[in-house]
């Protein structure tokens, strides 16, 4: 009785110091319209915005610039929270997280640790995974699988946690890439160790590697401790999903071998899909989209989409691409995360950009509504009764989000002057967003932000009234 009060008594202080913390990190923005943007694919991760008022004529050179950041290697999206943006990359032999003023890009303070990390596939060498803010705390995960939560205000470090060191992480193909998710008091990861003795110098034989039972890790969000872990599953590149159905929460992490739901209190799992194609270098990476009580899920290399009811203990099937007919997917998504609007979900279909095709299914079915090619592949984000598209070679597209077709309202391809000379018209317009663009755009308070091979750019989509 006597530890269990100390117990309750630690609980609740640690609550109220997170509490008071948080209430420390005063709002520097000034754009009072809006919403931030604190987590991968946004405050419902979705990749979905709530913000109105979107400017649908744009010139040749896009919404107007209001910043834009030079970055170093590195695939992931910055989040914004209270005025503040956080940018994750490589400098040289260290891993950076930046904290900006996201309205102006001024620098408010830099952290680094080292690495060296290097992407066997060759890859560039950056982070993969988009920081998490909570409160008064900041969440980094490398491409290494180092864990870091630091403070906001300050960037002290807090705790870490070498997730491939204490499980015996194997490097995949493009290293540590699912970004975490935070639940109540845990942070849930896909870590994916393997026994040390199946450790190998490459991934070429990661299909002979089996797991060690922490295929996801739940790990206390203050203190970094490991609360509990499940699956013999090995990782792949989708972020968790969290997700309440029919009055009890959930957790689907779409791992290298297929589909893990579980309750992400207690780790308990409730089933396990697999859906993985059986080429070696295949890898599951498009974040699963949860509507209702169904998860739909797809991947790139051979076996296409598949949507299931989730129930305790179990799920049902409701539809799957036939495995007999490889080219007659519904959808196959590599790493782009699609958009659910309505009852129809929006992706881009196809492994290579050269045979990419931006898609419209129904979500209930997998019926194909409208294709486009000659795109490449582009990653998507829903606003205002709108897409915008983000194409890998950097060119931004304001489509409507119609199943009757695919409705171009806007093209842009954002440019500035020369950075070394901004106020000299004879200096021709450089290109902003550059091929690989392979981040999903993001929005907050009116600002929307693209990134490309190695620039951020901050544009108005939505003025101040």
């Amino acid at each position: 009785m006597h530890k269990s009060i100390c117990s309750l008594i630690c609980i609740l202080a640690l609550t109220i110091t997170a509490a008071v913390r948080a209430a420390d990190v005063s709002d520097l923005g000034t754009r009072k319209q809006g919403v931030d943007w604190p987590k991968f694919l946004g405050p419902t991760a979705d990749s979905k915005s709530t913000e109105k008022g979107i400017l649908t004529k744009w010139p040749e050179a896009g919404p107007r610039l209001v910043w834009h950041l030079k970055l170093g290697e590195g695939y992931c999206m910055p989040v914004i929270s209270r005025g503040r943006l956080f940018a994750f990359d490589r400098a040289g032999r260290t891993d950076r997280l930046r904290c900006l003023e996201s309205e102006t890009g001024k620098p408010i303070w830099e952290f680094t640790y080292a690495t060296d990390y290097h992407d066997t596939i060759g890859y560039d060498n950056g982070p993969r995974s988009s920081p998490v803010v909570d409160g008064d705390r900041v969440y980094i995960l490398g491409p290494q699988g180092m864990l870091h939560c630091l403070s906001v205000l300050d960037h002290k470090v807090i705790w870490k946690f070498d997730t491939a060191d204490k499980f015996h992480v194997i490097q995949n193909f493009f290293g540590v890439g699912a970004t975490p998710v935070i639940e109540d008091k845990l942070l849930i990861l896909p870590v994916g160790g393997s026994p040390p003795e199946t450790q190998l110098d490459s991934p070429d034989r990661l299909n002979v590697v089996k797991g060690n039972g922490s295929g996801v890790v739940a790990f206390d969000k203050m203190t970094g401790e490991v609360k509990y872990q499940l699956s013999d599953e090995l990782a792949g590149y989708a972020s968790p999903v969290l997700a309440t159905i029919d009055g009890r929460r959930w957790c689907f992490v779409f791992a290298r071998g297929g589909l893990i739901g579980f309750d992400p209190a207690t780790g308990k799992q409730d089933f396990h899909y697999p859906w993985r194609a059986k080429e070696l270098y295949s890898v599951n990476a498009s974040t699963p989209v949860v509507v209702g009580d169904k998860v739909f899920i797809s991947e790139s290399y051979e076996i296409g989409s598949s949507l299931l009811k989730a129930r305790p203990g179990g799920f049902d099937i409701a539809w799957k691409d036939s495995p007999k007919l490889r080219d007659e997917k519904s959808m196959k998504l590599h790493w782009n995360t699609p958009v659910y609007v309505d009852g129809y979900l929006y992706g881009s279909s196809g492994r290579h950009g050269d045979s990419a095709e931006l898609r419209c299914i129904e979500m209930a079915t997998g019926k194909v509504k409208w294709t486009q090619d000659n795109l490449g592949r582009v990653s998507l984000m829903y606003v205002d009764g709108h897409l915008i598209s983000l194409g890998e070679a950097g060119q931004v597209q304001l489509l409507r989000a119609t199943p009757e077709k695919y409705d171009v309202v806007a093209t842009a391809f954002l440019t500035t002057k020369d950075t070394g000379a901004p106020d000299r018209i004879d200096v021709p317009d450089i290109k902003l967003i550059t091929y690989p663009s392979w981040a999903a755009p993001i929005l907050s308070h009116g600002l929307l932000y693209l990134r490309g091979k190695d620039r951020l750019a901050c544009v108005e989509l939505i003025p101040e009234k």
